[in-house]
C-alpha cells in the first residue's frame, strides 16, 4: 500500500512551490478603475487650487504606462480610453496655442495605445513562463514524488528545496516504494549542479522505481542504483562531459523490529526515540555510487532497531554544511536534540527555518530534508487501520 496524502499537484515538497506560481496576477478591474478615478480627481482638485489644470492634467497621459505594467491589456485599454478623454476634452476647451493643444491630445493618444501593446506583450511573455513553469512542475512530480508519503510501514514527510529557485529540481533525490519485501525509502546527492546533474538524479530515481519492486534484497536493489550511475556516466564520456558520483542512503523497512541499511557515502540517517538522538549506521560507510570499482569490499546491509514511533531524519549535505557567517557547520545534532517531540512533518519544516536563520544569508546548497516515522501498528504483524491514513500528524 502506497499513497500520497496530499491530493492537490504540490510539487515535490518544496516549500518554496507550494505558492501559486502557475498564474499570472493582476489587480482587479473594480480596483483599476478606483485608481484612476482617484488619481484624476486628485489631478483635477490640484490644477484647480494652483491653477495649472492643463499642465496637470497633461501628466496624465503616463498614468496607462503604469497600467501596462501591472494590468491585463482590456484593463489597460480602459484607463487608456478613461485619460484620453479626461486630457483632451480640457485640453480642447482651452484657450492655449494650437499646436500645443494637438500636440498634448496626440500623446495621450499614442501613449494609451502604446500601453496597450505594451501590456498585450508582457502578457503574453508571462504567459508562456507560466505555461513552462507548469510543465516543470509536472514533470518534478514524475521525478519526485509529493510530500508526504504513506505506506504500510512508516510515513515519510520532508521538505525539498533547490538552490536554483528558478529549477524546481536539482542534484538531491529521494524517493520512497512499497514493495513486497517492505518500504525502501531513498535519498541521494549528485555531485555536482547544472543540467547534467539532473540528468544524472532522473536516471537514479528511475532506477530506483524499477529495482526496488524487482529486488528482494537491499544490496540488489544499491548494485542496481550502482549500474545504472555506470550507465548514465558511459553515456556521458561518449558525449565529452565529467563522470560523477552519487551519495545515497537506502532503508529497508518492514514488519520486523530492525530495518536494513546501506549507506554509499551519504550522510548517516539519526535515529529520534525515547527523548535521544543517534547517528544510525555511522563507520558503516560504502563508496558512493558509480566508484565501487574503486574498493574490493562489497556493499553489506546494517541493521539497526527502528522501533515503533521512532523518527529517522535522512537528509542531504545542504543541511549539514550549511555555514553560518562566522564559518561554522549546522550543529544538526545539537538543534535535534530539542526537537523530539514533534511531528515528522513539522520537524523538518523547523530544521529548515532554523538553517536559514543559522546561515544568515542566501541558500548555499540543494536542501532536502526527510522525516521517517515508524508505524506504531505495524511491528511484528499486519498493519491495522490507523489514523496516519487520514492525516499527516506522526
Amino acid at each position: 500500500m502506497f499513497r500520497s496524502l496530499r491530493s492537490a499537484p504540490v510539487p515535490a515538497g518544496s516549500r518554496a512551490d507550494r505558492d501559486d506560481n502557475t498564474s499570472i496576477r493582476t489587480p482587479p478591474t473594480r480596483a483599476v478603475v478606483a485608481v484612476t478615478v482617484a488619481v484624476t480627481l486628485v489631478t483635477v482638485v490640484l490644477g484647480a487650487v494652483t491653477e495649472t489644470a492643463v499642465l496637470l492634467i497633461g501628466l496624465l497621459v503616463f498614468l496607462p504606462a503604469f497600467a501596462s505594467a501591472l494590468c491585463t491589456p482590456r484593463q489597460t485599454a480602459l484607463v487608456s480610453a478613461w485619460v484620453s478623454v479626461v486630457v483632451i476634452v480640457p485640453v480642447a476647451l482651452s484657450t492655449e496655442q494650437l499646436a500645443d493643444r494637438v500636440t498634448l491630445a496626440l500623446f495621450a493618444l499614442g501613449f494609451g495605445a502604446l500601453a496597450v501593446y505594451g501590456s498585450w506583450l508582457r502578457i503574453t511573455r508571462e504567459g508562456t513562463l507560466v505555461r513552462l513553469r507548469s510543465t516543470a512542475a509536472a514533470m518534478q512530480r514524475q521525478i519526485l514524488r509529493p510530500l508526504p508519503l504513506l505506506t504500510d510501514d512508516v510515513l515519510v514527510d520532508g521538505v525539498y528545496e533547490p538552490v536554483q529557485q528558478d529549477k524546481l529540481v536539482g542534484g538531491d533525490i529521494y524517493d520512497v516504494a512499497a514493495t513486497p519485501w517492505g518500504t525502501r525509502v531513498l535519498i541521494g546527492d549528485v555531485q555536482g549542479k547544472g543540467l547534467a546533474a539532473i540528468g544524472m538524479a532522473i536516471d537514479v530515481v528511475g532506477a530506483f522505481r524499477e529495482a526496488a519492486h524487482r529486488e528482494p534484497t537491499v544490496t540488489a536493489l544499491v548494485d542496481s542504483l550502482e549500474a545504472a550511475v555506470v550507465r548514465h556516466n558511459g553515456y556521458a564520456e561518449q558525449r565529452g562531459e565529467p563522470e560523477r558520483f552519487v551519495t545515497a542512503v537506502v532503508l529497508g523497512v518492514d514488519a520486523g523490529s530492525e530495518t536494513q541499511l546501506v549507506t554509499c557515502g551519504h550522510i548517516p540517517p539519526y535515529l529520534l526515540h525515547d527523548g535521544t538522538v543517534t547517528a544510525v549506521g555511522a563507520g558503516t560507510e560504502h563508496a558512493p555510487l558509480g566508484l565501487a570499482d574503486l574498493v574490493d569490499e562489497p556493499r553489506t546491509v546494517s541493521w539497526f532497531p527502528f522501533p515503533a514511533g521512532a523518527t529517522l531524519l535522512l537528509c542531504t549535505d545542504g543541511l549539514t554544511e550549511a555555514r553560518s557567517p562566522a564559518g561554522s557547520f549546522y550543529p544538526l545534532e545539537t538543534r535535534l536534540a530539542g526537537r523530539l517531540d514533534i511531528t515528522a512533518g513539522r520537524l523538518t519544516d523547523a530544521l529548515v527555518d532554523d538553517v536559514h536563520a543559522f546561515t544568515e544569508g542566501p541558500q548555499q546548497d540543494d536542501l532536502a530534508v526527510l522525516a521517517v516515522r515508524r508505524s506504531p501498528h505495524r511491528i511484528g504483524g499486519t498493519p491495522a487501520p490507523s489514523p496516519l491514513g487520514a492525516a499527516p500528524a506522526a
